[in-house]
């Protein structure tokens, strides 16, 4: 990793524990806030370390641009959570051969930038 990459990584790894630090919950409950405060840290934490050895320019900008667009839609929304995604249509497929590839492939076509990082279900 380049020196300029590794201090934008840091520098956006801050500026997570920054906003994690001033959170404060949609619905005013304090208990809501340290929840969400405390959801905030963990998922920084677990998705920078799981990425942690990642050495290919393209897939550290990749995730630089997911932390960024978590970033940017939680404080829009006011909301850490990823957002929910919907199946494409005709979404739902059998459980046969050809049909479902497609279906899959679809599925993975349609996720979201946001949302690369969190396991397919």
């Amino acid at each position: 990793m380049t020196a300029s990459t590794r201090s934008t990584v840091l520098s956006l790894y801050m500026r997570v524990f920054r906003i994690a630090r001033t959170w404060q919950a949609q619905s005013g409950v304090t208990g809501d806030t340290e929840t969400e405060r405390k959801y905030i840290l963990q998922e920084a934490r677990t998705l920078f370390r799981q990425n942690q050895q990642l050495k290919d320019q393209e897939s550290v900008k990749k995730c630089l641009e997911e932390c960024e667009a978590r970033i940017e839609i939680g404080l829009h929304y006011r909301n850490p959570y990823p957002r929910a995604t919907y199946l494409p249509p005709m979404g739902l497929a059998t459980q046969k051969g050809r049909k479902l590839r497609a279906q899959q492939r679809l599925r993975k076509q349609a996720k979201p930038i946001y949302l690369q990082s969190q396991d397919e279900t």
